[in-house]
């Protein structure tokens, strides 16, 4: 069993594979990560957390929606494996959510950006080493690559932020995934907006604020946790 990192693209079964798709976006955060721990406190480590967060959860959620069903189906021990990786997508949400409650400089907040940054690295090698290579002996690139568009359809309109409580599997986070994602990527829309025009950034800011709030308590409708399991939460 050959880890995903010392294949090649054709190895994964082409440029659409989902297998391909994966490492891509897993280079990139390797690639955010570095750029993250040299980032000053302030605006700069601000703009490359949010690029963290609009790589990492869509794509997590679209393989807990898409992925992971389909490894618990054919790999042999694709729930122990598949359980814990959602438990690592689980404090990743879990560390982001307590990250933006933290003021901009600390000992505090290096900790938690420091474990964000430990999980992350984790998850990718518990993929590519473990889980994906054994869903790999069980696809043709036919099917990889079949996977991968649709794996790519969830994650192009997937939630942008963490949301902790909703749960990691289906039905719960099929059923978060509309209202979730139509708030979070009007925030997304926000924090544009204030980037550009910082005369606006107080009233964007307000306005962002009030779509959190709504987003919370779609999290708290009690249809969003089914389907989850005790040993994913910490």
């Amino acid at each position: 069993m050959t880890s995903l990192a010392d294949q090649s693209t054709a190895q994964l079964g082409g440029p659409w594979s989902i297998l391909a798709r994966q490492k891509r976006d897993h280079v990139r955060l390797d690639e955010l990560l570095h750029e993250l721990a040299s980032s000053t406190p302030g605006a700069e480590e601000r703009r490359v957390l949010r690029s963290i967060a609009r790589l990492v959860f869509p794509h997590a959620f679209a393989e807990e929606s898409v992925l992971w069903p389909q490894a618990r189906r054919l790999v042999a021990d694709g729930e122990a494996l598949t359980l814990q990786v959602e438990s690592e997508h689980q404090e990743v949400n879990e560390l982001w959510t307590s990250l933006e409650t933290l003021p901009p400089t600390g000992s505090e907040r290096r900790e938690v950006l420091r474990r964000l940054a430990e999980v992350l690295r984790e998850d990718v090698r518990d993929e590519e080493d473990h889980l994906l290579p054994q869903l790999q002996e069980g696809l043709g690139a036919a099917q990889l690559r079949v996977l991968g568009l649709a794996w790519e359809v969830v994650r192009r309109t997937a939630p942008t932020r963490p949301h902790p409580v909703v749960s990691r599997r289906p039905p719960g986070n099929a059923l978060a995934a509309l209202p979730l994602t139509v708030l979070d990527r009007s925030r997304d829309v926000l924090d544009a907006v204030a980037d550009r025009s910082p005369r606006l950034w107080g009233r964007a800011s307000r306005a962002s604020a009030g779509l959190a709030g709504a987003a919370g308590r779609v999290e708290q409708w009690g249809p969003m946790r089914r389907g989850e399991r005790p040993q994913t939460s910490r």
